[in-house]
């Protein structure tokens, strides 16, 4: 009981923004997943495979992974061996669907997403397409336009350096 409370605080750390620093904060998520909370279990995997920075070398668990992946699982999948074998011990750690979450996964790192915080924006591109808040380092846009719109009635200005974003 007492690893999931140190879990919870940390996520309630991590919520309340108390670093800026990405790789502090992925390491925070990385002492939570190893508890077995399984959102930040999906969390991590999902930042190592989406190569943010610092993730993979947080969230990589090498030898002690102790994970055969087969071939089938990796196939296609352009993330170096060594990492994916991380990331399905991640999943795999949080209860995932390992085939599905992973080709969710690799989809979303070839097609794109939508990681712009201004909520009024559709684009869809890939991660390193999205600049950061020069500020905080954290909310990423699209563009000067979204990031404009953001601060002015997005809210952000109020929340810029007080909150982890994605």
């Amino acid at each position: 009981m007492a690893t999931r409370d140190a879990a919870s605080s940390i996520c309630q750390a991590l919520e309340r923004g108390v670093t800026r620093s990405k790789r502090r904060a992925m390491q925070w998520t990385r002492k939570a997943a190893v508890t077995g909370e399984s959102d930040l279990c999906m969390q991590l995997a999902g930042n190592m495979y989406m190569d943010l920075p610092y993730a993979r070398q947080v969230g990589h668990v090498g030898e002690a992974a102790r994970v055969a992946t087969p071939a089938g699982v990796t196939e296609g999948h352009d993330v170096p061996p060594d990492v994916l074998t991380s990331v399905v011990h991640w999943l795999r750690k949080g209860g995932y669907n390992l085939v599905g979450t992973l080709d969710g996964l690799r989809r979303q790192a070839l097609e794109g997403s939508r990681y712009c915080r201004n909520e009024g924006c559709q684009v869809v591109g890939l991660l390193k397409e999205f600049k950061v808040c020069p500020q905080c380092k954290l909310a990423r846009y699209w563009g000067d336009a979204c990031q404009k719109q953001d601060w002015t009635t997005g809210g952000h200005k109020a929340t810029c350096g007080t909150a982890v974003y994605q």
